[in-house]
């Protein structure tokens, strides 16, 4: 006689169901086969599509100069100037206003604080509020990610197929004293359970001026041809802001280039570049709105026995505490979720 299961087996049976129906009415193009992970044992996998011996990071699609293309294979990034207009950007920054006067309510948006306020007082002011992140079921937010001048770019490394994985708006308050402005030297791969690596992109766009006095980018060419390394939280006396992790041990020889830009420009940058940025030194606060961009060709990747293994830990327990549940939820789930298509057809992730 078959063994009949328990009833914890059979609890959990019944989130998990409750967790796939929620997946699909949210998602009404997800289905049994949108997420399914393949197995590559190591989280270092960067790709296995075959490309012209000359370009491996950008395709064919005449929209970057031999010149541009030359740059970021070389460098992995690349700078448009003055992409989206004034006009867009002080419509974002007012949306952001509003969500930070708790004015609008987003659904899964996460209104992060600095740690060096995080435990003060509550003020509902952009003021207490360091960063804004998954605001993908904010229309007016989420329009960024959709912007045609923005994806014109974004198709030359992913292709057409793209979806929008993960979204930010960054509001860097002065620093403390603390240093807790700033943000440790890592790769974004890092938090990222899919793959290629090549057909992931982020594009990164100032919401006013900004240079090394406020915490521009800080960038280390040509680090996107190496692995993915090992991550941890650095060792700052005055703390640091939750998941940022940083690179254990990199080449500090490699010569950082700080990217001093103007409102509007735009950062296009690999998964597997090194870089972070520095501390606020000003009274003001330094604004960026981004969006990491992949392939929907891109496909999950188990992650367990990695040296993701412990980022995935963490992301998951941050979404039970979040969400209030002890259902099995994996890092794919939480990832489908807040992931949508942008332009194309949704294919793996």
């Amino acid at each position: 006689m078959a063994e009949r299961p328990s009833h914890a087996d059979s609890a959990a049976s019944a989130a998990s169901l409750r967790l796939r129906a929620l997946l699909r009415h949210l998602l009404p193009g997800w289905g049994p086969g949108a997420g399914r992970p393949t197995q590559f044992p190591t989280s270092a996998q960067v790709t296995t599509v075959k490309y012209p011996i000359q370009y491996r990071y950008t395709l064919d699609n005449n929209v970057l100069s031999p010149e541009q293309r030359d740059f970021y294979e070389e460098n992995g990034y690349l700078v448009i100037k003055n992409l989206v207009s004034d006009e867009d950007v002080e419509h974002f920054r007012n949306e952001f206003v509003k969500i930070c006067r708790q004015e609008v309510i987003v659904p899964g948006l996460m209104v992060i604080r600095d740690v060096s306020i995080a435990k003060s007082e509550f003020i509902p002011d952009q003021k207490a509020v360091s960063k804004l992140q998954d605001f993908q079921r904010h229309e007016e937010l989420f329009r960024y990610c959709t912007l045609s001048q923005i994806l014109k770019y974004v198709e030359c490394f992913t292709g057409p197929n793209i979806m929008a994985m993960h979204t930010m708006l960054i509001n860097k308050p002065p620093d403390s004293g603390k240093k807790t402005s700033r943000h440790p030297m890592h790769q974004d791969l890092h938090y990222f359970p899919f793959r290629p690596a090549d057909r992931i992109v982020c594009a990164w766009t100032a919401m006013e001026k900004i240079d090394r006095r406020n915490g521009c980018l800080v960038v280390l060419p040509g680090s996107h041809k190496g692995p993915l390394k090992q991550h941890d939280y650095p060792e700052w006396e005055g703390g640091v802001n939750k998941m940022y992790h940083g690179v254990r041990d990199y080449d500090k020889t490699i010569p950082r280039v700080h990217l001093a830009v103007e409102k509007g420009d735009t950062v296009f940058f690999h998964p597997l570049l090194i870089h972070g940025s520095g501390m606020n030194k000003t009274e003001g606060f330094r604004k960026t709105i981004s969006c990491h961009y992949a392939s929907s060709d891109c496909h999950y990747i188990d992650m367990k026995g990695t040296i993701q293994e412990n980022m995935e830990k963490e992301a998951v327990d941050g979404a039970r505490a979040k969400y209030g549940t002890d259902s099995p939820i994996t890092l794919m789930d939480i990832w489908i979720m807040r992931s949508r298509l942008v332009k194309g057809e949704r294919i793996n992730l």
